[in-house]
């Protein structure tokens, strides 16, 4: 990396090259609220939120404080001892999810959070099988990959536990797909890696219904859509189904690594002590976050905010962009948008880092995906908006 002031990126590439895609010749040293700095003080808007954890902004107030009252006083205890911040979170924790789903067992990561609720299911209906959409994403742990469509990730690493997908939207095809085999069907109300495709009320409501009638669990992933990033607490809330189990991450410790699984009373009957378990999941430092998230989300109104904010930006953007060819698309809910284009993104996502300041994501080979901090201001988002305006018209010159 030329004119570097350390050797950050050349130590990144010699011992972890090989399992992260970079794209952008930067080395981030800090953040705070919406932006990002680079080690030369230059600014970024990370309007990809860190991939979708950051939903609070970086380094909130709150959380920070909360962490660093939490790391005086105690980080690590054993889920065979109880714990106070462990017990207040899970309160806080239930206290905002669907009330059908009153049980939580406390992760590390999404892709954690997919293998416990794959595991529940089995145990829960007897049976080996799962159902799941193409371009869903899950993660990347073995279970979580076998759900996951996308081939490219999935290539080296089967066989994988057995897995139908079926076509997103297509309750046809969802209707042959779901046997006498199927523990479960896993689904994201929005597709967020692939494209930030929404799903239609309709089709998530049969699934529910063939699930129900099948014998089968409904496990809907809302790692990136949870936490108001759609403009609700949750993404269910948009078609009112109710999932058997629901996979949270990302927003659920406001930037700090944790994840869940939120269950039905039916699928607590079914748990025994040893099912399953997690040596740091629940720790009370991550508890303490996920406490001081939960009341940022509530005390500042930012649920109704991204609803608001999401439905202004989408329309700034299609006003800016009006007329650009080059545009397929502009697609979403809440403050979760993509902007499909007729070409490669990739060049977009370089000019907007290097030219223009700003950070955002790719969802497939041609939507830019956007997954700004729930705090964003109004004028946050116009700058964001205009340089992504520049960006997709340079590319179209």
């Amino acid at each position: 990396m030329k004119n570097s002031k350390s050797n950050a990126a050349e130590i990144e590439e010699r011992i972890l090259g090989g399992t992260t895609a970079r794209r952008g010749e930067v080395v981030i040293t800090r953040g705070e609220g919406c932006w990002v700095y680079d080690e030369d003080g230059k600014k970024y808007l990370d309007l990809g939120s860190a991939q979708g954890v950051a939903m609070l902004g970086h380094c909130h107030p709150g959380v920070t404080a909360a962490i660093q009252s939490q790391a005086e006083t105690l980080t690590l205890c054993p889920n065979y001892l109880y714990n106070d911040k462990r017990a207040e979170f899970a309160q806080a924790l239930t206290g905002v999810l669907p009330k059908h789903l009153p049980h939580v067992f406390l992760a590390n990561s999404g892709a954690e959070a997919v293998d416990g609720a794959l595991k529940f299911a089995r145990l829960v209906t007897k049976r080996p099988a799962f159902v799941a959409a193409t371009k869903g994403f899950h993660g990347r742990t073995i279970g979580a990959l076998s759900v996951t469509w996308e081939p490219k990730y999935r290539e080296g690493f089967t066989p994988l536990l057995e897995t139908t997908h079926i076509q997103f939207n297509d309750a046809a095809a969802l209707d042959k797909a779901i046997t006498d085999q199927t523990a479960a069907v896993i689904l994201e109300v929005v597709q967020g890696e692939s494209g930030v495709n929404v799903g239609t009320p309709d089709f998530l409501k049969t699934a529910q219904t063939l699930c129900r009638e099948r014998g089968a669990l409904l496990i809907v992933d809302e790692i990136q859509t949870g936490f108001g990033r759609t403009g609700k607490w949750f993404a269910i809330e948009h078609s009112s189904i109710e999932p058997d189990i629901m996979c949270l991450a990302k927003g659920l410790g406001g930037g700090f690594p944790m994840g869940a699984l939120a269950y039905t009373k039916a699928v607590r009957a079914a748990l025994t002590p040893g099912a399953h378990g997690s040596t740091f999941g629940g720790s009370p430092l991550a508890c303490a976050a996920g406490v001081a998230a939960i009341a940022a989300y509530r005390d500042e109104d930012l649920i109704k905010r991204s609803a608001i904010l999401g439905a202004n930006m989408r329309n700034t953007l299609r006003g800016a962009l009006e007329g650009v060819a080059v545009v397929r698309d502009i697609r979403g809910l809440g403050l979760m948008i993509g902007v499909e284009l007729r070409t490669k993104v990739a060049p977009v996502l370089k000019s907007l880092m290097m030219e223009h300041g700003v950070i955002a994501l790719p969802a497939g080979p041609t939507v830019l995906r956007l997954l700004p901090p729930l705090v964003i201001t109004e004028k946050e988002i116009d700058f964001g908006v205009q340089a992504i305006a520049k960006a997709i018209k340079e590319l179209k010159a």
